[in-house]
């Protein structure tokens, strides 16, 4: 899950042309891009594109970005698109991981009514974009069996604020989005989950976007939300691990298997211990190699 693509869902051809992006995940909105006027329509639209997706054969994981819990309006997102089997439910302005609870008894009641398998839909929450959620960004652990990841978003973080901008002149995240950022890695490795990183605006700032890319990747996310279909190449290679580092986490890997029960390993001269395991193994999972 390297690339996940937004794509308002209330244009058949935009998703269509997502579909071609190469994106690991189709972001199917029926939030932030879709009018309160057209939102009836454009859950239809996300409806028709999953089942003809899934007929085509081969498609991305496809996920769908519902309104918000307190909006009156996720019920009926809900009930549109369920149906069609999305691979999971994006939640934005979760508030604690007890909203990712209220919204798996929601899935779980329409998993049943469309004879789907129970906790085959999986949830991706956006856990920072009200000031309120980031005190609470340790409660996700635990919260439920379907969170997938946690992402953040400084946009509506930074309208929460009352902020005039969320980066400085220099074009880096001020201080209360550095702080969402990081606790968004926290929680998330609290969690036990992928931590996703937000997108970035400026989609025709290809340097920009490799560079933040980069840094995300250095800090411990694992992909990153994307706004344009020619973002999704560069958050791919970024997020691709070389076949230098999948060689290297390979070897530490088999040097724990050899040595079962030891808390520290040599290679190269080098002492490896537990963390090291850990990171080799979310190298691998990252390359496929690992489930």
């Amino acid at each position: 899950m390297r690339s996940l693509l937004f794509v308002p869902g209330d244009s058949p051809a935009k998703i269509a042309k997502a579909a071609r992006s190469g994106a690991d995940v189709l972001l199917l909105d029926l939030e932030d891009s879709v009018a309160l006027s057209a939102k009836a329509d454009a859950r239809a639209v996300v409806r028709d594109a999953i089942l003809a997706m899934r007929s085509e054969g081969a498609a991305p994981k496809l996920y769908v970005r519902i309104n918000a819990l307190d909006t009156g309006l996720s019920d009926d997102d809900l009930d549109a698109v369920m149906p069609a089997a999305p691979d999971g439910i994006m939640l934005p302005k979760s508030a604690s991981g007890t909203d990712v609870q209220h919204l798996g008894v929601k899935l779980a009641v329409r998993e049943a009514e469309a004879g789907l398998a129970d906790g085959a839909t999986r949830i991706i929450a956006i856990a920072t974009e009200t000031a309120a959620a980031l005190f609470a960004m340790g409660t996700y652990r635990g919260a439920s069996p379907r969170l997938e990841a946690l992402t953040w978003g400084a946009e509506d973080l930074s309208a929460d604020l009352g902020a005039e901008t969320n980066r400085n002149e220099a074009g880096d995240y001020t201080d209360p989005y550095r702080l969402a950022r990081a606790l968004t890695i926290a929680g998330a490795s609290a969690a036990e989950v992928l931590a996703i990183d937000t997108v970035f605006t400026a989609y025709r700032d290809e340097d920009a976007l490799r560079r933040e890319c980069e840094a995300a990747r250095r800090d411990g996310f694992g992909g990153k939300m994307a706004i344009h279909p020619a973002q999704v190449p560069i958050i791919n290679a970024v997020f691709t691990p070389s076949d230098e580092a999948v060689a290297h986490a390979r070897r530490i890997v088999e040097a724990f298997e050899a040595a079962p029960g030891s808390g520290v390993v040599g290679i190269d001269g080098q002492m490896i211990d537990r963390p090291h395991l850990r990171r080799a193994e979310r190298i691998l999972a990252r390359a496929g190699l690992v489930r």
